[in-house]
């Protein structure tokens, strides 16, 4: 029996492709957009990229799921950590999180992974409309 050199992917090559192509520009225009202006802005913004990208077969909702996620939690967690969860404590015991401050991470997390899953969607949806 032999082991292959290259073992393969998890995702396949098209799919990750795609992920990089629609979820990278994304990603890096989402968080910049939001240093400057609302947080909705990532909506509008994974809308923009996947109506302007998006190819047959390409997967919008996903990409812009991971870097809606990716784009929320990298700053939750920062601050979470410069403050030492305080605030996030805080605001996970208003909400049934038990007190948990990484609990708040990921429910930013996954707020910004809808926002940028139904704007690359939309997006998406409307490319292949025309």
């Amino acid at each position: 029996m032999t082991v292959p050199l290259h073992p393969s992917p998890a995702l396949p090559s098209t799919l990750r492709h795609h992920l990089l192509l629609l979820g990278l520009p994304t990603l890096l225009l989402g968080s910049a957009v939001q240093l400057v202006g609302p947080p909705y802005l990532l909506a509008l913004v994974a809308f923009g990229v996947a109506l302007l990208l998006t190819r047959p077969g390409s997967r919008p909702g996903l990409a812009g799921l991971l870097a809606g996620f990716v784009s929320w939690v990298g700053p939750a967690a920062f601050f979470n950590q410069q403050n030492h969860g305080l605030l996030a404590g805080r605001v996970a015991q208003l909400l049934p999180l038990g007190g948990q401050s990484w609990a708040v991470v990921l429910l930013s997390g996954v707020v910004g992974g809808l926002l940028g899953w139904a704007g690359a969607w939309a997006g998406g949806a409307l490319r292949r409309g025309l």
